[in-house]
């Protein structure tokens, strides 16, 4: 029987991810391998679609075809349409007459199985088999959503670029998931072909001769409802302050393509003032891609993935800034974005504290700090940390250590480090509540 592979991806960086994957080995031969494409932009219409970003015409050759999801589901949106279940085998016969899948065996490939559309192209075909490939620091965290065991159980490998060296992955061990590192020097020499097809894209203002400049990552976390607008400017502000400070006198700074053009404006002006040169990229080009391009001599920014393909990748010093108070205000606690945040703010130099370099080492204690944010994250899913997080917590924390964590959510977890319980009925019921689920957690 045929085999078809179908690769699901939603940006340039996990394209290239797949590239690599695909250049290394990472999947069997097949008949035929597909890559299908989704803009998930809150606009589709009106940003630029996978397909048609600078360079991705390197990465096509890898595919015998492309399929938009778009298209496909129009006019929903991919992030919130999922198929009712009893119309899944009428949309199975459907998609294979439009894709000429005919009765080929079935191999998916897909980012954030958790949420659409990744879930619901994984349930329209419920004979294939699952492979998830983790483009960025989330890999390192639970799962964030209960996935149904229907789709989890046929997830066979979770393959992902080795950003921590000695950390391993939390995603989707839940269902004995395999991690699989992408190796390093494969995903390289994608970026590379990226960059060669990408050339004429940069600003030459941008890359001047002698040493690199100072790269800025944006990362437009109001609109995820993280922190205010006027706070990401402020925010992007104290990075152009904490650059200069260091000696940098060549600034470029990355905006987040969705990024309000007010704040380019607010940039400038601060930097003529702190007598700085400032070049603001607004096209869609991945950062590693500008890290061979411009070969800056600093990466900063709050807790970006690409900070960490910076040092791991190409030893480019990293700093980080603003990570601290968003430790306390990301909210729910089980927030995604949790992981990336703790990693970045335990591992990198502070910008404001006049710091840059490397990471620290991932060791043990980096592996129990994620062990205890896990658990907390997601007790009810991976009730199979609680033992580690009661190691680290009781043996292990020091007052660094305890911004990580809500004493709420410790108390009702009935964590080390939690509030002494005083007997008052009212917090009784919150005892006798984080009792039962310590117990489900066991059980």
């Amino acid at each position: 029987m045929p085999t078809t592979q179908i690769f699901y991806a939603s940006s340039l960086y996990g394209a290239a991810t797949l590239a690599a994957a695909i250049d290394s080995g990472c999947f069997d031969e097949a008949d035929r391998r597909l890559l299908l494409v989704a803009n998930n932009a809150t606009t589709p219409e009106t940003s630029v679609a996978l397909d048609r970003m600078p360079g991705f015409e390197g990465l096509r050759g890898r595919f015998d075809g492309v399929l938009s999801w778009n298209e496909t589901i129009a006019p929903f949106h991919p992030g919130g349409w999922a198929p009712r279940g009893d119309d899944i085998p009428l949309w199975e016969r459907y998609l294979r007459q439009l894709w000429e899948l005919g009765d080929d065996r079935v191999e998916l490939a897909v980012e954030s199985i958790q949420v659409n559309p990744a879930l619901a192209i994984a349930q329209l075909f419920p004979d294939a088999t699952l492979d998830v490939y983790a483009d960025g620091l989330m890999s390192y965290g639970p799962t964030r959503n209960k996935i149904d065991p229907l789709v989890g159980e046929r997830v066979r490998r979770l393959f992902h670029l080795d950003l921590v060296p000695g950390l391993r992955p939390l995603l989707l061990a839940e269902f004995g998931a395999q991690p699989r590192i992408i190796p390093t020097e494969a995903f390289v020499k994608v970026i590379a072909e990226l960059s060669d097809a990408a050339q004429d894209d940069v600003d030459a203002s941008a890359s001047q001769v002698g040493e690199g400049p100072a790269l800025l990552l944006g990362q437009y976390l109001a609109a995820l409802g993280i922190i205010t607008p006027k706070e990401e400017e402020e925010l992007h502000v104290r990075m152009v302050k904490g650059a200069v400070a260091l000696g940098h006198r060549r600034i470029v700074f990355k905006p987040h393509p969705t990024a309000p053009a007010s704040w380019t404006r607010t940039l400038e002006r601060e930097a003529a003032e702190l007598d700085a040169e400032l070049t603001v990229l607004d096209r869609p080009l991945l950062a590693e891609v500008l890290y061979r391009q411009l070969r800056p001599a600093l990466v900063a920014g709050c807790f970006s993935t690409a900070l960490l393909t910076a040092s791991t990748f190409y030893d480019i010093p990293v700093a980080r800034i603003g990570t601290e108070p968003l430790l306390d205000r990301l909210t729910p606690y089980q927030n995604s974005n949790r992981v990336p945040l703790t990693i970045v703010d335990a591992l990198l130099p502070d910008l404001e504290a006049g710091e840059a370099g490397a990471p620290a080492e991932a060791g043990e204690r980096l592996t129990g700090l994620l062990t205890a944010v896990g658990f907390a994250m997601q007790p009810q899913l991976r009730p199979d940390l609680r033992p580690g997080a009661e190691r680290f917590l009781s043996s292990g924390a020091d007052s660094r250590v305890w911004r990580y964590f809500k004493r709420r959510r410790l108390t009702v977890l009935g964590l080390p480090g939690g509030i002494p319980v005083p007997r008052h009925a009212a917090v009784r019921r919150v005892v006798r509540r984080a009792r039962r689920l310590k117990r489900a957690a066991l059980g």
